[in-house]
């Protein structure tokens, strides 16, 4: 910034002789670049935009949730639902205890 303030000082007779030229230049250059700018930075824009639109709408469907009711009965009756489980691994040791288990003497 003091480069800027030195270079306008030492060329100020410049400015001075051309207030409209100097005017129209920083016109310009100014808003070009400001038009440059915001055409990069508007995917930007645009995405964050979206991602407050989309935290909205989660907080909304949060508190939407907190004020329902949670049923207590399940939608679906127990006595309607199977469950199909494989059948337990084989245990030779666990055979033969049972088998000296169920031997009776006597």
């Amino acid at each position: 910034m003091h480069d800027l303030i030195v270079f306008i000082v030492s060329n100020a007779a410049l400015v001075i002789a051309n207030p409209a030229a100097f005017a129209m230049f920083a016109v310009l250059f100014g808003g070009g670049g400001f038009a440059v700018g915001r055409y990069f930075l508007t995917e930007r824009i645009a995405n964050l935009e979206s991602r407050i639109a989309r935290r909205d709408e989660e907080i909304t469907d949060l508190r939407a949730k907190q004020l329902a009711p949670e049923h207590e009965d399940p939608l679906v009756p127990l006595f309607q639902m199977t469950e199909v489980l494989p059948p337990p691994p084989l245990n030779f040791n666990r055979l033969l205890a049972q088998r000296k288990e169920n031997l009776h003497v006597g």
